[in-house]
């Protein structure tokens, strides 16, 4: 249903490292940039796997407070390693990956908080 998903941070190099870092795992990469020149306004990098942007950041003024996004894994262990991943790139902890019964009894999720403080997760719905 979501085409794609744009948030604003308040360091764009910092939170590019980040999210190249956090969501290689689960097989994003950066598949578009687009300057502020270009776009008359603001900076923006789009990832995203197969040549298709769906999640963005851009250096726009931030308009409210933390988000929380959610990022399809195709299996645990690449849960497993977004967190790893995601730490090691300067994340916060916000839930280690384990299973959210309380969900379904699949979910298979890791929360961390990025540089600006949103919620990021990677979940697997698969059954081991």
């Amino acid at each position: 249903m979501i085409d794609h998903l744009g948030l604003a941070v308040s360091d764009l190099e910092r939170s590019r490292s980040f999210y190249l870092a956090a969501l290689g795992p689960i097989g994003a990469t950066v598949q578009m940039q687009v300057s502020a020149q270009e776009s008359g306004g603001h900076a923006h990098i789009g990832f995203g796997v197969a040549g298709k942007p769906s999640f963005w950041i851009s250096d726009a003024t931030p308009v409210s407070g933390p988000l929380h996004v959610a990022f399809a894994a195709p299996d645990r262990a690449s849960v497993d390693a977004f967190y790893a991943a995601a730490l090691a790139a300067g994340g916060r902890d916000n839930g280690a990956p384990g299973l959210r019964l309380h969900y379904h009894p699949n979910y298979y999720a890791a929360f961390v908080l990025d540089p600006d403080g949103n919620n990021v997760e990677a979940v697997c719905h698969h059954p081991v």
